[in-house]
Parts: structure tokens; sequence; C-alpha cells
């Protein structure tokens, strides 16, 4: 996928901001935390994990279904892919 490598770099800084929640998450279980302090981190990892999804949705439209110039062929195909991700990712 090009576009990724475009956004190669903030994808990676997102993807390393959410490993750096998920590590203050088992920080504050190790560490004993308030319920609502876990609860509010999870909620935290939970947002900053579909903020990557929208991203990453509207990333693959734009590239793989509203370009010009592409088949129909390859127009359901990336729509097949990008529905399967939803479905999965909604479970």
């Amino acid at each position: 996928m090009a576009h990724l490598k475009t956004n190669k770099e903030a994808l990676l800084a997102r993807v390393r901001r959410i490993a750096g929640q998920m590590a203050a998450i088992e920080k504050a279980i190790s560490d004993d935390a308030a319920c609502n302090t876990v609860l509010h981190q999870v909620a935290g990892v939970r947002g900053a994990v579909g903020g990557l999804m929208d991203e990453l949705i509207g990333d693959h439209i734009q590239q793989h279904l509203a370009q010009p110039g592409l088949s129909d062929a390859e127009r359901a195909e990336a729509a097949d892919d990008i529905i399967a991700a939803i479905r999965r990712y909604a479970k």
C-alpha cells in the first residue's frame, strides 16, 4: 500500500503512542491503581485505536476506491477489503 509509505512516520508515531498508553495501563494494573484510573486509560487507548483505524480507512478509500483510472475489479476488491476490515473491527 503506497499510501502507508507516504504516511509511514505519522502512522508509526500513532502506534508508538498507543504502545505507550498500553504500557501505562500495564503499570497501573501492576501498581494496583484505582479502577477508574485504569478504565479511563483503557478508554483512551480505545479512542486512539479508533483514530488510527479511521485514518487507515480514509486513506484506503482515497487510494483504492476514489482514485480515477481504477478498474471496476480493483474498486470491488478494495471495497471488499475495507468491508472485511470494518466487520472485524466492529466485533
